[in-house]
């Protein structure tokens, strides 16, 4: 194939994203990229090679799994990038400053590690142990609760949602948090303003919407339904402890199933019953997306053409010997 003739448009491939400190971070089929907008206003872009877990590995592509794999891939990826955006949006350093030598390479790399693995405990803290401890005081002191299992689960995962959406309403009060919630809301608009085909403009992306079914804060809500359905199905336990580590044992299904759902989810989108299914995560991102403004929208879209013209380049080079 003529170079000269290949195009953007002849590329389709599902193209997901983050909303990172003053910028967004896209993931395409061989690529992570990411755009942040500096202090002076410039564009810094940035893109590397990268290659799934699931396209390498045969085992790890399979339906459920795939999902689990996924889930872990995008947190490292993520933390990874939430870094470098903590770094680029600061003022301009110096060259010198800016040379790091292997201890502190390997000194960030052990902060990255601890701040996912505090990050996961808190999280299973706040919105696993003290929702089940609830339901645990309440199935000690209720007949009702202690005889229907199937309502015990229902007042936890109620008790989980609300105390997630509450978390997530109080970290939106923040300045800082709002911008991130507003690049969340240009990455949407991005995404789909290249599913639907159309040039990508902030003048087109504007008029998108800022809810997408593939959005990770879609993907949590998810996560909690399905935890009512597959926890009804787990024995209960007497003690509070064994009830969280058994549920903490079974997260990774129940995120290889979300995963699967909003992957069907986002296919037939249009389906009325579909459409009754995502809404609950749809409506929630009104909580983790705002309007975002026309120089968040060109940050978003540069993040998507280098991941685009990065794919582009790839697949030239596989035409031509």
């Amino acid at each position: 194939m003529d170079k000269k003739n290949k195009s953007l448009k002849n590329i389709d491939f599902a193209v997901g994203g983050q909303a990172v400190i003053e910028g967004v971070m896209m993931r395409s089929p061989h690529y992570v990229t990411v755009a942040v907008r500096k202090p002076n206003g410039t564009i810094k872009l940035k893109g590397e090679d990268f290659e799934s877990i699931t396209a390498r590995i045969k085992f790890f592509s399979w339906p459920i799994i795939r999902g689990m794999v996924n889930l872990i891939e995008m947190m490292i990826i993520g933390m990874k990038i939430l870094n470098y955006s903590a770094v680029e949006s600061l003022e301009e350093e110096h060259e010198e400053d800016k040379k790091t030598t292997k201890l502190e390479s390997f000194l960030t790399a052990l902060s990255m590690i601890f701040s996912i693995v505090f990050a996961l405990a808190l999280s299973l803290f706040l919105f696993k142990y003290i929702p089940l401890w609830v339901a645990q005081f309440l199935n000690d002191r209720s007949s009702i609760i202690a005889n229907n299992y199937i309502i015990f689960n229902l007042i936890e995962g109620t008790l989980t949602t609300t105390l997630f959406i509450a978390y997530i309403a109080i970290l939106g009060l923040a300045p800082s948090l709002k911008r991130v919630f507003e690049y969340h809301g240009a990455e949407h608009k991005s995404i789909y303003t290249y599913e639907n085909g159309l040039e990508l403009t902030p003048k087109n992306a504007k008029k998108q919407s800022r809810f997408h079914p593939r959005c990770g804060t879609s993907f949590i809500i998810t996560v909690f339904i399905i935890s009512i359905i597959v926890h009804t199905f787990i024995p209960k336990q007497d003690s509070v402890t064994m009830n969280f580590l058994l549920r903490v044992a079974v997260l990774p299904l129940i995120a290889g199933i979300s995963y699967e759902f909003l992957k069907w989810s986002a296919k037939t989108k249009e389906n009325i019953l579909v459409k009754m299914l995502i809404a609950p995560g749809l409506w929630f991102q009104r909580l983790t997306t705002k309007e975002p403004d026309e120089k968040q929208l060109e940050v978003a879209l540069a993040s998507l053409n280098k991941a685009l013209e990065m794919e582009d380049s790839k697949n030239l080079d596989l035409d031509v010997p």
